[in-house]
Protein backbone atom coordinates (compact mmCIF):
# COMPACT_ATOMS: atom_id res chain seq x y z
CA UNK A 1 0.00 0.00 0.00
CA UNK A 2 3.03 2.36 0.47
CA UNK A 3 4.51 1.32 -2.79
CA UNK A 4 2.95 4.34 -4.72
CA UNK A 5 3.90 7.19 -1.72
CA UNK A 6 7.40 5.87 -2.36
CA UNK A 7 7.32 6.43 -6.12
CA UNK A 8 6.58 9.75 -5.83
CA UNK A 9 8.79 10.62 -3.29
CA UNK A 10 11.67 9.08 -5.68
CA UNK A 11 9.97 10.92 -8.73
CA UNK A 12 9.61 14.18 -6.78
CA UNK A 13 13.42 13.75 -5.64
CA UNK A 14 14.78 12.89 -8.77
CA UNK A 15 12.85 15.77 -10.52
CA UNK A 16 15.11 19.31 -11.11
CA UNK A 17 14.31 21.96 -8.96
CA UNK A 18 13.35 25.41 -10.23
CA UNK A 19 15.95 27.53 -9.62
CA UNK A 20 14.63 30.95 -8.88
CA UNK A 21 15.97 34.84 -10.32
CA UNK A 22 17.49 37.44 -7.75
CA UNK A 23 15.34 40.50 -7.67
CA UNK A 24 17.58 43.34 -7.26
CA UNK A 25 20.28 42.95 -9.27
CA UNK A 26 18.20 42.03 -12.30
CA UNK A 27 15.68 44.89 -11.30
CA UNK A 28 18.65 47.35 -11.37
CA UNK A 29 19.41 46.20 -14.50
CA UNK A 30 15.79 46.13 -16.01
CA UNK A 31 16.05 49.85 -14.82
CA UNK A 32 18.94 50.62 -16.88
CA UNK A 33 17.25 49.13 -19.80
CA UNK A 34 14.51 51.46 -19.34
CA UNK A 35 16.80 54.51 -18.90
CA UNK A 36 18.34 53.77 -22.41
CA UNK A 37 14.38 52.83 -23.95
CA UNK A 38 13.55 56.23 -22.38
CA UNK A 39 16.44 58.22 -24.22
CA UNK A 40 15.76 56.27 -27.35
CA UNK A 41 11.88 57.86 -26.99
CA UNK A 42 13.42 61.50 -26.34
CA UNK A 43 15.83 61.66 -29.10
CA UNK A 44 12.78 60.80 -31.63
CA UNK A 45 10.81 63.81 -29.71
CA UNK A 46 13.63 66.64 -30.29
CA UNK A 47 14.76 66.45 -26.52
CA UNK A 48 18.67 65.05 -26.90
CA UNK A 49 19.80 66.29 -23.31
CA UNK A 50 16.47 64.54 -21.96
CA UNK A 51 18.32 61.80 -23.78
CA UNK A 52 21.72 61.97 -23.10
CA UNK A 53 20.73 62.62 -19.67
CA UNK A 54 18.80 58.89 -19.95
CA UNK A 55 21.91 57.30 -20.95
CA UNK A 56 23.98 58.57 -18.52
CA UNK A 57 21.71 57.59 -15.75
CA UNK A 58 21.65 54.10 -17.36
CA UNK A 59 25.44 54.25 -17.11
CA UNK A 60 25.45 54.78 -13.49
CA UNK A 61 23.04 51.79 -13.31
CA UNK A 62 24.72 49.82 -15.06
CA UNK A 63 27.50 50.45 -12.48
CA UNK A 64 25.55 49.09 -9.85
CA UNK A 65 24.06 46.01 -10.82
CA UNK A 66 26.86 43.90 -10.47
CA UNK A 67 28.10 45.50 -7.34
CA UNK A 68 24.81 44.95 -5.61
CA UNK A 69 24.95 41.28 -6.92
CA UNK A 70 28.32 40.57 -5.13
CA UNK A 71 27.67 42.74 -2.23
CA UNK A 72 24.49 40.62 -1.66
CA UNK A 73 26.35 37.39 -2.70
CA UNK A 74 23.25 36.72 -5.82
CA UNK A 75 25.27 36.47 -8.68
CA UNK A 76 23.65 34.17 -11.57
CA UNK A 77 25.07 33.06 -14.80
CA UNK A 78 21.13 34.81 -16.04
CA UNK A 79 22.08 38.10 -14.41
CA UNK A 80 24.91 38.20 -16.52
CA UNK A 81 23.61 37.43 -19.50
CA UNK A 82 20.92 40.06 -19.15
CA UNK A 83 23.35 42.45 -17.87
CA UNK A 84 25.18 42.27 -21.26
CA UNK A 85 22.03 42.25 -23.16
CA UNK A 86 20.85 45.63 -21.35
CA UNK A 87 24.43 47.07 -21.95
CA UNK A 88 24.22 46.06 -25.82
CA UNK A 89 20.61 48.13 -25.53
CA UNK A 90 21.99 50.77 -23.42
CA UNK A 91 25.53 51.44 -24.71
CA UNK A 92 25.29 50.06 -28.28
CA UNK A 93 21.95 50.58 -30.04
CA UNK A 94 21.31 53.67 -28.25
CA UNK A 95 23.59 55.68 -28.65
CA UNK A 96 23.72 55.04 -32.35
CA UNK A 97 20.43 55.84 -33.11
CA UNK A 98 20.31 59.14 -30.66
CA UNK A 99 23.27 60.28 -32.60
CA UNK A 100 22.31 59.64 -36.25
CA UNK A 101 18.44 61.21 -35.04
CA UNK A 102 20.79 63.67 -34.02
CA UNK A 103 23.05 64.54 -36.49
CA UNK A 104 23.26 61.85 -39.32
CA UNK A 105 20.30 61.51 -41.03
CA UNK A 106 20.60 64.17 -43.19
CA UNK A 107 24.07 62.72 -44.50
CA UNK A 108 22.02 59.81 -46.39
CA UNK A 109 23.88 56.22 -46.74
CA UNK A 110 27.13 57.77 -45.21
CA UNK A 111 25.22 58.66 -41.98
CA UNK A 112 24.24 54.75 -41.51
CA UNK A 113 28.67 54.35 -41.85
CA UNK A 114 29.04 55.58 -38.42
CA UNK A 115 26.16 54.21 -36.46
CA UNK A 116 26.17 51.12 -37.79
CA UNK A 117 29.92 50.96 -36.68
CA UNK A 118 29.07 51.79 -33.77
CA UNK A 119 26.78 49.44 -32.64
CA UNK A 120 28.74 46.79 -34.59
CA UNK A 121 31.48 47.74 -32.49
CA UNK A 122 29.58 47.44 -29.06
CA UNK A 123 28.32 44.27 -30.01
CA UNK A 124 32.05 42.88 -31.31
CA UNK A 125 33.36 44.38 -27.57
CA UNK A 126 30.41 43.08 -25.72
CA UNK A 127 30.99 39.16 -27.36
CA UNK A 128 34.98 39.35 -27.25
CA UNK A 129 34.67 40.75 -22.73
CA UNK A 130 32.50 37.74 -21.99
CA UNK A 131 34.69 35.40 -23.44
CA UNK A 132 37.98 36.29 -22.46
CA UNK A 133 36.50 37.50 -18.93
CA UNK A 134 39.10 34.93 -17.17
CA UNK A 135 42.44 35.75 -19.14
CA UNK A 136 42.05 39.65 -19.10
CA UNK A 137 44.36 41.71 -16.50
CA UNK A 138 41.44 43.33 -14.21
CA UNK A 139 43.89 46.80 -14.31
CA UNK A 140 42.43 47.46 -17.99
CA UNK A 141 39.89 46.92 -20.42
CA UNK A 142 40.40 45.53 -23.46
CA UNK A 143 39.57 48.29 -26.14
CA UNK A 144 37.28 50.93 -25.10
CA UNK A 145 34.52 50.01 -22.69
CA UNK A 146 30.74 50.73 -24.16
CA UNK A 147 29.55 53.20 -21.49
CA UNK A 148 32.86 55.12 -22.02
CA UNK A 149 32.31 54.90 -26.00
CA UNK A 150 28.14 56.02 -25.62
CA UNK A 151 29.55 59.00 -22.78
CA UNK A 152 31.72 59.90 -26.22
CA UNK A 153 29.08 60.36 -28.65
CA UNK A 154 26.64 61.81 -25.81
CA UNK A 155 28.68 64.28 -24.15
CA UNK A 156 29.34 65.68 -27.86
CA UNK A 157 25.59 66.18 -27.93
CA UNK A 158 25.28 67.37 -24.05
CA UNK A 159 27.78 70.31 -25.33
CA UNK A 160 26.24 71.36 -28.71
CA UNK A 161 22.44 70.99 -27.40
CA UNK A 162 23.62 72.97 -23.92
CA UNK A 163 25.10 75.47 -26.19
CA UNK A 164 21.60 76.49 -28.11
CA UNK A 165 22.73 74.33 -31.52
CA UNK A 166 19.33 73.23 -32.97
CA UNK A 167 19.33 71.19 -36.16
CA UNK A 168 22.41 69.98 -36.01
CA UNK A 169 21.94 67.35 -39.36
CA UNK A 170 21.63 70.91 -40.95
CA UNK A 171 24.66 72.41 -40.05
CA UNK A 172 27.42 70.57 -42.16
CA UNK A 173 30.89 70.80 -40.27
CA UNK A 174 28.69 69.60 -36.74
CA UNK A 175 27.25 67.07 -38.34
CA UNK A 176 31.27 65.41 -39.99
CA UNK A 177 32.30 65.74 -36.35
CA UNK A 178 29.50 63.82 -35.11
CA UNK A 179 30.26 61.43 -38.15
CA UNK A 180 34.14 61.36 -36.99
CA UNK A 181 33.42 61.00 -33.23
CA UNK A 182 30.73 57.88 -33.60
CA UNK A 183 32.55 56.46 -35.61
CA UNK A 184 36.00 56.88 -33.57
CA UNK A 185 34.10 55.46 -30.85
CA UNK A 186 32.95 52.42 -32.18
CA UNK A 187 36.40 51.67 -33.79
CA UNK A 188 37.89 52.03 -30.80
CA UNK A 189 35.74 49.55 -28.82
CA UNK A 190 37.29 46.51 -30.97
CA UNK A 191 40.94 47.64 -30.28
CA UNK A 192 43.82 46.15 -28.50
CA UNK A 193 44.45 49.52 -26.85
CA UNK A 194 44.70 49.01 -22.54
CA UNK A 195 41.89 51.62 -21.38
CA UNK A 196 43.10 51.83 -17.68
CA UNK A 197 40.15 50.01 -15.26
CA UNK A 198 40.21 51.40 -11.56
CA UNK A 199 38.95 48.22 -10.64
CA UNK A 200 42.28 47.54 -8.84
CA UNK A 201 41.54 51.12 -6.91
CA UNK A 202 39.89 50.08 -3.14
CA UNK A 203 38.10 52.32 -1.38
CA UNK A 204 38.25 50.71 1.64
CA UNK A 205 42.04 51.32 2.49
CA UNK A 206 43.14 54.73 4.16
CA UNK A 207 44.45 57.44 1.66
CA UNK A 208 46.35 60.67 2.36
CA UNK A 209 44.48 64.38 3.16
CA UNK A 210 45.03 65.59 -0.16
CA UNK A 211 42.98 62.97 -2.34
CA UNK A 212 40.43 64.02 -0.14
CA UNK A 213 41.22 67.99 -1.13
CA UNK A 214 41.46 66.53 -4.89
CA UNK A 215 38.57 65.44 -4.50
CA UNK A 216 36.70 68.39 -3.57
CA UNK A 217 38.50 70.24 -6.20
CA UNK A 218 37.43 68.12 -8.97
CA UNK A 219 33.55 68.59 -7.71
CA UNK A 220 34.02 72.20 -7.74
CA UNK A 221 35.96 72.38 -11.07
CA UNK A 222 32.66 69.60 -12.13
CA UNK A 223 30.33 72.02 -11.34
CA UNK A 224 31.69 75.24 -13.30
CA UNK A 225 30.03 74.20 -16.42
CA UNK A 226 29.44 69.86 -16.45
CA UNK A 227 28.79 70.05 -20.03
CA UNK A 228 32.42 70.90 -21.33
CA UNK A 229 34.42 69.74 -18.54
CA UNK A 230 32.80 66.28 -18.68
CA UNK A 231 32.75 65.90 -21.93
CA UNK A 232 36.92 66.64 -21.88
CA UNK A 233 37.48 64.23 -19.48
CA UNK A 234 35.24 61.67 -21.44
CA UNK A 235 37.66 62.68 -24.62
CA UNK A 236 40.89 62.39 -22.24
CA UNK A 237 39.59 58.91 -21.49
CA UNK A 238 38.89 58.10 -24.65
CA UNK A 239 42.55 58.80 -25.98
CA UNK A 240 44.08 57.32 -23.04
CA UNK A 241 44.44 53.47 -24.12
CA UNK A 242 46.76 54.85 -27.12
CA UNK A 243 48.99 57.05 -25.02
CA UNK A 244 49.41 53.77 -23.06
CA UNK A 245 49.54 51.80 -25.89
CA UNK A 246 52.54 53.99 -27.50
CA UNK A 247 53.95 54.41 -23.82
CA UNK A 248 54.43 50.63 -23.19
CA UNK A 249 55.24 50.18 -26.61
CA UNK A 250 58.43 52.56 -26.63
CA UNK A 251 59.40 51.08 -23.51
CA UNK A 252 59.16 47.82 -24.69
CA UNK A 253 57.16 45.80 -22.59
CA UNK A 254 53.67 44.22 -23.16
CA UNK A 255 50.83 45.83 -24.56
CA UNK A 256 48.55 43.41 -24.89
CA UNK A 257 46.16 42.55 -21.78
CA UNK A 258 45.69 39.25 -22.26
CA UNK A 259 47.43 37.57 -19.14
CA UNK A 260 49.04 34.59 -20.17
CA UNK A 261 50.00 32.93 -16.65
CA UNK A 262 48.65 33.35 -13.04
CA UNK A 263 51.63 32.29 -11.78
CA UNK A 264 53.77 35.82 -12.44
CA UNK A 265 54.49 37.79 -9.32
CA UNK A 266 53.18 41.03 -11.86
CA UNK A 267 49.82 39.01 -12.98
CA UNK A 268 49.29 37.64 -9.70
CA UNK A 269 44.98 38.34 -8.39
CA UNK A 270 45.07 40.65 -11.30
CA UNK A 271 42.44 38.06 -13.49
CA UNK A 272 38.45 38.66 -13.64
Amino acid sequence: MNEPDSTLQHDAAQRPRRKGLYVLPNAISLAALFAAFYAIVMAMNGRFEAAVLGIFASAVLDSLDGRVARMTHSQSAFGEQMDSLCDMVSFGAAPALIVYEWALRDLGRWGWLPAFVYIAGAALRLARFNTNIGVVDRRYFQGLPSPAAAALVMGLIWVADDAGVRGVSKIDWLAWTAFAVTLYAGLTMVTNAPFYSFKDLSFKRSVPFIVIVAIALAIAVINIHPPIVLFALFCIYGVSGYVVYAYKKAKGKPVSVIATSTDEPDEAGLHR
